[in-house]
């Protein structure tokens, strides 16, 4: 299997089909912001090919030189529980080898689902994923923030260009009303907003 950049065609088809259905409203960015953002090279949709057939996604929100937020790891659903998405993750980290990459996985204090919310949070870990020491809060979903890198990262300056990666693309308003990083561990949780509210 390869990874690599879908044509933009196969980006419109894996976001209607594999990410519509695995990401609820509140996680899902408007596929003209994904199109905007890649345009703008600010995001790189990585797509795990199995001949022509497209196997998982992992797209990556670029912050500054050497930072990444892992967006959304999807397999297609035909794939699941076969391994797939450690091989995407491995193929990811070597594709992007140098960078470091954050990710957020749902809380499974605030989840709906918390048994498969902590089933994702064993995935990453299984996956060398590192927790690091604060949460965040995005449209009013609560997520545990993980990280991937070669040499120790402080999480000082880890939370430091998470707030970049938004505060870069989302005007201050929109940061302000939506975003909360790090995450008071003693707030109630907000009300989950679509992505484009």
């Amino acid at each position: 299997m390869e990874l690599r950049m879908p044509t933009p065609e196969q980006l419109e088809t894996i976001y209607g089909t594999d990410l519509r259905m695995s990401f609820p409203p509140s996680e899902l960015k408007p596929l003209r912001a994904i199109r905007e953002m890649w345009r703008d090279g600010c995001y790189r949709p990585w797509c795990l090919f199995d001949g022509g057939d497209i196997a998982g996604t992992c797209f990556l929100w670029l912050g500054r030189p050497g930072w990444a937020l892992l967006d959304y790891l999807c397999v297609s659903p035909g794939r699941r529980n076969g391994g797939t998405g450690a091989l995407l993750l491995e193929k990811l980290l070597e594709t992007e080898r140098g960078t470091v990459i954050l990710a957020e996985s749902e809380a499974p204090v605030h989840a709906p689902d918390p048994v498969m919310a902590e089933r994702r949070l064993g995935f990453y870990a299984r996956n060398g994923a590192r927790t690091a020491g604060y949460d965040s809060e995005v449209f009013g979903t609560h997520y545990k923030t993980l990280c991937w890198a070669e040499t120790p990262v402080d999480d000082d300056e880890l939370m430091e260009e998470h707030r970049f990666i938004y505060r870069n693309r989302f005007s201050p308003a929109k940061y302000a009303k939506y975003v909360r990083i790090p995450r008071d561990p003693a707030a109630p949780p907000a009300c989950q907003v679509p992505w484009d509210e």
